[in-house]
């Protein structure tokens, strides 16, 4: 699976997690190339190369008439107030896909709706200041542009770190995050160390919760590329997003959940091992042991998806006496597998074949045989010989 993964430990910003994705094409220049052609001639996008504490990484300008727009031009001089109106007009107006006009509207729409709760009014009401400046709805356009590009099947971010303090908006000095970014942020993980000042914009908050598929530290992957977009700010850290894109390698691992028990009765674990089942576990068992104080017992087994985990934990918690569980992750060798459907002068079955490490192998699907052996009053082992 295309993977998309997202490490935003200095936040996140529209800027910078478009140099980022920038940084992961073959031809980068000609992608700003086309986003010049989107938005020529009022927004010119300007890729620089910089390097910070070593690395080298992409700088992403947006120069709007002539000059660059920024956090002074936005806090100290004169507010755009735009209502999702106008930017709908803005962004339909772009030669850019379907799906690229409705990705950054809707991502503007988180940003509106959290900005109609801070300020009690009807979304239509709302004015944008720092979101509705003409950088703000190309910086989300281009990112809209760059994932569609990328064509990843899942994207994934990282916990956010979302800074501390305070910042200059529009309204005056407010906390960090900002009121509208930490409702956007609802939902979502993040934390604040001892970098002060907003690492998460409005803008980066809306376009990784729109956009993201979950948000965890980096799963198992195979990286393809890459890339570092830094933020304007300089700061005793990096101040970059990183991202990476690559092959998805978590469906070589699997997450083993185990347990003991020493008082449940064997009907009552058959059925909480069925559910596991019935749930999307691909394998649960039971093993008799020992345990404290002289008492036999049962520990069961699941195994099952790194997605499937907390799902599974709450199921084993519900279902089950256990106090606890232990966890481990193990890497998982499989060979391909498909299923061919042959018919018989007994009826239809199913055949699982399966190949790999240069091995192929073949076998009759249980039920079917079973079908066979209760239908013509055979043993299995008598059914399945007739279909040699």
């Amino acid at each position: 699976m295309k993977t998309l993964y997202f490490e935003c430990s200095s936040g996140a910003a529209g800027d910078m997690l478009c140099a980022s994705l920038l940084e992961l094409l073959p031809e980068k220049e000609e992608f700003v190339n086309k986003l010049n052609k989107v938005f020529n001639p009022e927004i010119i996008f300007e890729a620089e190369k910089v390097c910070k504490n070593g690395i080298s990484g992409t700088h992403l300008h947006v120069v709007i008439n002539g000059s660059e727009e920024g956090e002074e031009h936005h806090h100290h001089h004169e507010h755009h107030h735009r209502t999702l109106r106008d930017i709908e007009n803005i962004i339909n107006s772009f030669d850019v896909s379907s799906s690229v006009k409705t990705n950054a509207l809707s991502v503007y729409r988180i940003v509106t709706e959290a900005e109609s709760i801070v300020h009690g009014m009807e979304v239509s009401e709302v004015h944008l200041h720092e979101v509705g400046a003409l950088d703000a709805i190309a910086d989300i356009t281009a990112f809209c542009m760059l994932v569609e590009e990328l064509g990843a099947d899942k994207i994934i971010a990282s916990p956010i770190n979302v800074g501390f303090g305070t910042v200059n908006a529009a309204h005056g000095v407010l906390p960090v995050p900002a009121p509208a970014t930490a409702i956007i942020l609802e939902g979502m993980p993040i934390y604040t160390n001892n970098v002060s000042g907003e690492l998460c914009t409005p803008t980066g908050a809306a376009l990784l919760k729109f956009f993201a598929d979950e948000y965890r530290y980096m799963p198992a992957m195979k990286i393809d590329k890459a890339g570092y977009g830094f933020g304007k700010k300089e700061l005793e850290v990096l101040n970059c997003v990183r991202s990476f894109i690559g092959e998805n390698c978590e469906n070589n691992q699997v997450n083993t959940l185990e347990f003991n028990i020493d008082d449940m009765t064997a009907e009552e674990i058959a059925f909480a091992c069925e559910t596991f089942l019935e749930n999307g576990a691909k394998d649960v068992f039971t093993t008799s042991i020992g345990m404290k104080k002289s008492r036999p017992g049962t520990k069961i087994t699941v195994l099952c998806s790194a997605e499937d985990k907390e799902k599974m934990l709450s199921l084993i918690f519900r279902h089950t006496t256990t106090l606890g569980v232990r966890e481990a992750v193990f890497e998982r060798y499989t060979l391909k597998r498909s299923i061919e459907n042959i018919s018989t002068p007994y009826g239809d079955i199913r055949i699982k074949h399966s190949e790999g490490f240069g091995v192929e192998k073949s076998k009759p699907e249980y039920e079917d045989i079973a079908k066979i052996a209760r239908e013509n009053n055979l043993t299995f082992r008598e059914a399945k010989a007739l279909l040699r």
